[in-house]
């Protein structure tokens, strides 16, 4: 680990796995679908892995469309059958996600730290706006920067010199701090340093290097920040 706390002036958040609970997402499957659990998770993949493919195939479209193609391929592939609305009904639980215990309490204490606080999200505005709203951060959070104003999803190096420049920050005196091990990846490689919030556990990818630091919570951020 090679984290410079004194390096750090602004901090990035993503939101998805990072500020709310996508797992939280297999409860409005719950009631719909025989195998939740494979439903969701394959949904989850399978929407990241469209944004992956997006990047080099010229084919973005806004995060809640991917969302939706990634939850009717899910659907399909446990031969699930339901409507179109069921379905609809099922992506509207991303506008109001679990919040993780630690966000608001962490984010607090790096606020009274003088660090400015910002989303930077695959998310489309409209996602990130009912996101903020939902997980009670927006008195916080000084913006939410999206990938579609780019149009280019992480972990491409362009979202995180743009969320340089929307905040105003160099690059390289802003952490980012995100459960997404692309994520990480994508940050540092742009020239920011790379927080992962291992909430669960899971072993840390075996290639390109390591975080910059490994946090389980937002308190041990703002503790290595000295806040």
């Amino acid at each position: 680990m090679t984290f410079e706390p004194d390096r750090v002036r602004t901090v990035t958040f993503d939101s998805y796995s990072t500020l709310v609970d996508v797992d939280a997402a297999e409860k409005a499957l719950a009631d719909r679908v025989e195998a939740p659990e494979r439903v969701s998770k394959l949904w989850r993949s399978r929407s990241i892995e469209y944004t992956f493919v997006a990047n080099h195939v010229d084919a973005y479209q806004p995060f809640y469309e991917m969302n939706r193609d990634a939850l009717q391929y899910a659907l399909d592939a446990h031969d699930e059958r339901i409507s179109a609305d069921e379905r609809d009904e099922i992506l509207a639980v991303y506008h109001e996600l679990d919040v993780f215990d630690d966000v608001r309490g962490g984010i607090e204490r790096l606020r009274s730290g003088g660090y400015d606080c910002y989303v930077v999200s695959n998310g489309d505005p409209e996602m990130l706006l009912s996101m903020v709203e939902h997980a009670g951060i927006g008195d916080l959070i000084e913006d939410a920067i999206s990938a579609d104003e780019v149009r280019t999803f992480k972990p491409d190096a362009e979202i995180y010199r743009h969320a340089a420049g929307r905040t105003g920050t160099p690059i390289g005196e802003l952490a980012h701090v995100t459960a997404g091990w692309f994520d990480v990846m994508g940050a540092k490689h742009a020239g920011m340093q790379g927080v992962w919030v291992d909430r669960k556990g899971t072993p840390w990818e075996p290639f390109d290097g390591e975080p910059d630091l490994a946090v389980e919570s937002f308190h041990e951020l703002a503790d290595a920040l000295g806040v």
